[in-house]
């Protein structure tokens, strides 16, 4: 085996210009491997991020209860008191919930929230706001909050709400400014601005408030509980595992962001193997490029060959000697575009540092390993064909030529 390789090395550097050649092509097939794994790694996770990032993964909301259906005997009258519009629903044992879900394994923030309708006053101006109410300290579990500030702070407090740009740019609004806030059942706060955050989501910059919790509480008439609990997790693809989990733990529906999001699931399905068709043809053109130079140095070797089995080499040893040498290209081939992939790689933003107008590629999911894995298993495959053909040469009429 040891002389076989060493005859396969051999071959290899009795012609360094094509060898070069060749290592290079191989190369570029992974280069573009590399490359393409990147990307269409990068873009899936640049749209995940902007379209599941600021959602939270998995939702737990109250549902209201429908009003038990009785049935009177013939000739009675029933009485019976409607459900009113105005009353909330509520998660009541969400403060014992909370702990209890952020225990589960992948689970990195739990926000109990209250949320409503409102109306934002400024003297005659009336806007009718989206009002959310987070724990303090939570700002930014779910939505980044932190990171869309523009102006003031995040942070919220008794009496302190924070408003999207668009919302108060249309009632003319700044930081420290006084309004007022009433709420579907009639109740009023008088609240401080306290930051201003632009999203770029216009629905969400034009009708969403953020208040604390506990101003929450005393606008919607909640003295306990909440009316939501959101649920973010490390790794999104596990929210519907990790929403049956927590169903099965709490008891609770909990509703991963998955569901109705079918589409979104389909685009990036569909992009995954554009991808796959992409790479699979980087690999069909490194196979042919091996196979085609192994066929030419297998002409060039007839007469060589014809010694070899001429002097008592079988024909398993020859086999192996082309079979070594096309492993031996692949692999130097491999190494090569994956180190040139990798350095290609580098001047771009990591995946946290991802930006609109930049180039979503991800060094991280460059398929480093792979990409050599399967340029050396390819490499074998197509000097198979030369390999055999070299086998068959037979001795008397090689040496003769």
């Amino acid at each position: 085996m040891r002389y076989a390789i060493k005859i396969a090395a051999r071959y290899l550097t009795a012609s360094k210009a094509q060898t070069a050649l060749l290592v290079l092509g191989v190369a570029v097939g992974v280069f573009i491997f590399i490359f393409m794994s990147a990307l269409i790694g990068g873009l899936a996770e640049f749209i995940l991020s902007r379209t599941v990032g600021d959602i939270p993964h998995i939702t737990i909301t109250a549902e209201d209860t429908d009003p038990p259906l009785l049935v009177t005997p013939p000739g009675h009258v029933l009485l019976a008191s409607e459900r009113g519009s105005t009353r909330t629903a509520t998660l009541s044992q969400a403060a014992t919930w909370a702990p209890l879900i952020a225990t589960v394994p992948g689970v990195i923030a739990v926000s109990p929230q209250i949320t409503g309708a409102g109306f934002l006053t400024r003297g005659a101006q009336v806007s009718q706001v989206s009002v959310t109410g987070v724990e303090p300290g939570l700002e930014s579990a779910i939505l980044n909050l932190a990171g869309y500030t523009v102006s003031g702070s995040e942070r919220l407090g008794a009496g302190v709400i924070v408003l999207g740009r668009d919302l108060t740019d249309d009632l003319d609004l700044s930081v420290g400014q006084v309004l007022r806030l009433q709420t579907a059942q009639g109740a009023t706060a008088l609240l401080t601005l306290g930051g201003i955050y632009q999203t770029g989501n216009g629905s969400m910059d034009g009708a969403r408030a953020f208040v604390s919790l506990s101003t929450a509480r005393s606008l919607f008439g909640l003295p306990q509980g909440a009316t939501r609990i959101e649920i973010k997790l490390t790794d999104l693809n596990a929210a519907d595992a990790t929403a049956l989990r927590i169903q099965a733990l709490t008891g609770l529906d909990a509703v991963p962001w998955t569901d109705g999001a079918a589409q979104l699931m389909e685009a990036l399905a569909a992009q995954a193997q554009t991808g796959y068709f992409l790479k699979t043809f980087a690999l069909i053109t490194i196979v042919i490029g091996v196979a085609s130079a192994l066929l030419l140095s297998t002409y060039r070797r007839r007469p060589e060959i014809g010694i070899m089995r001429a002097m008592g080499a079988s024909r398993g040893f020859v086999v192996f000697v082309f079979v070594t040498q096309g492993a031996l290209i692949g692999l130097m081939g491999g190494l090569t575009g994956a180190g040139l992939g990798y350095l290609a790689l580098l001047p771009f933003p990591t995946r946290d540092a991802f930006r609109s107008g930049t180039l979503p590629m991800d060094i991280t999911q460059g398929s480093y390993g792979l990409a050599i894995l399967l340029t050396v298993i390819g490499a074998i495959a197509a000097s198979i064909l030369p390999a055999r053909s070299a086998a068959r040469v037979d001795p008397v009429t090689a040496i003769g030529q």
